[in-house]
């Protein structure tokens, strides 16, 4: 085997010129399957950046009104509904996949907070406590977070996140300053933001849009505590999650919605019960994204795969000439007792390492072809090492099959015929 390999070298390297055009078709089906698997994997992950965030594997389990979320200033919450207690938070913080949790409570404002003459529109306002910045990985920018005297009493004291700052306070410091919100007044003791700075990937108006009022409006935090001194008593949370790992997101919502459901005699397998705890299978909706565009991507890699045919018909060709080139060659070494599997074998070896020079080739340049189309089209694209494995190994089955052809008629030559040839 080892000789056939050297063999198979020397001949490509005699015929450099001849052997690189053959290749050719090897190569460029290869860099492009390797660029356009690269690019589906990155539209894939950068679908699933987009829905789950930005690493931090935080899940929203909060109450729903049949498929919509539960305002609690539009909507009556069902006595059976209470706010959660600490030993509930501690049965949740006790499931396997959850690693964090927070008790929050929201309002959606609209103009009802205000500074001076200046109010934010479209903003929330989160009724928090000392784990929310953890779970969603807040750090200040500017002054400094809630303490323990602040989660103990009542103490009106706001933080706001940075849109809800250039909101309030257009080129102004936000610290110390007063905001109202439904006409209590509230101190500013700092300005908070996200540590991972996720950028998603907004290419359609819809993009834009849903991005924009999912991030792009404002927040104001203020102590849990103080909740009711804006809003009103004994309302029922929602849970903030951060689980242990992307994969158990899932799990993790679903088993903190089915633990609050029971509390509250619930369940959803009852039709006549609309209102329920549920959490947002975000990993799923990813999936259902990318399962979108998996039949256009197969399409593409199917039209790549075409130029491996033409490839593999080249190589057939080549080889072809070659035994017809080698024919005295072939009769010498069966006159001297060279079996038919030996012959063989030397072609089939040559055409596989040919076509596995040129699957190598492509890979390298379907590497630098990827790179290429990111930085030309802000394109993501992630390397995919099976896809690179499969590819050199595919490049070597089509010499094998397009080898066939060519090594069977150069071990059937007659030698007394092949030496006479000229």
């Amino acid at each position: 085997m080892l000789e056939n390999i050297r063999l198979s070298f020397q001949g490509i390297w005699s015929h450099k010129m001849r052997s690189i055009l053959t290749m050719l078709g090897i190569i460029i089906g290869i860099a492009a399957i390797i660029t356009i698997v690269s690019t589906i994997k990155g539209t894939n992950e950068q679908i699933k950046e987009n829905i789950i965030g930005s690493g931090n594997n935080a899940v929203l389990v909060r109450l729903y009104e049949g498929s919509s979320t539960l305002e609690p200033q539009y909507s009556t919450i069902p006595d059976q509904f209470q706010p959660i207690t600490e030993d509930v938070l501690q049965e949740i913080l006790n499931i396997p996949e959850v690693a964090e949790a927070s008790l929050v409570l929201q309002r959606s404002v609209y103009e009802g907070i205000f500074h001076l003459s200046t109010g934010l529109t479209n903003g929330y306002v989160m009724g928090i406590d000392e784990h929310y910045f953890d779970v969603y990985d807040y750090i200040p920018v500017q002054g400094r977070l809630f303490s323990g005297r602040d989660f103990d009493g009542t103490r009106k004291v706001a933080i706001l996140d940075q849109a809800a700052a250039d909101a309030l306070f257009p080129g102004e410091a936000p610290l110390g300053k007063t905001i109202e919100m439904e006409g209590e007044p509230f101190v500013i003791i700092g300005v908070v933001q996200q540590s991972d700075a996720f950028q998603p990937d907004i290419q359609t108006e819809e993009d834009y849009y849903t991005y924009y009022y999912q991030n792009g409006t404002g927040r104001v935090f203020i102590p849990g505590r103080a909740w009711p001194i804006v809003y009103r008593y004994d309302e029922p949370q929602m849970v903030a999650l951060r689980a242990k790992s992307t994969e158990d997101m899932t799990q993790a919502g679903k088993k903190t919605a089915d633990l609050l459901n029971a509390r509250a005699g619930v369940s959803e397998t009852d039709t006549t019960q609309t209102v329920l705890y549920k959490s947002p299978d975000l990993l799923q909706q990813a999936k259902n994204l990318q399962d979108l565009s998996a039949a256009t991507n197969q399409q593409l890699i199917w039209i790549a795969s075409i130029s491996l045919l033409v490839g593999g018909i080249g190589v057939m060709n080549i080889m072809l000439v070659s035994v017809s080139e080698r024919t005295r060659e072939i009769g010498l070494k069966k006159a001297l007792g060279a079996r038919k599997r030996k012959i063989m074998g030397q072609f089939l070896t040559e055409a596989s390492v040919l076509t596995s020079l040129g699957g190598i080739l492509g890979v390298i340049l379907g590497i630098g072809l990827s790179q290429i189309v990111s930085r030309i089209s802000d394109a993501p694209v992630a390397i995919s090492i099976p896809a690179i494995i499969l590819s050199v190994l595919f490049s070597m089955a089509v010499g094998i099959v397009f080898g066939l052809l060519p090594s069977i008629k150069a071990a059937n030559l007659n030698p007394i015929e092949a030496l006479r040839r000229e």
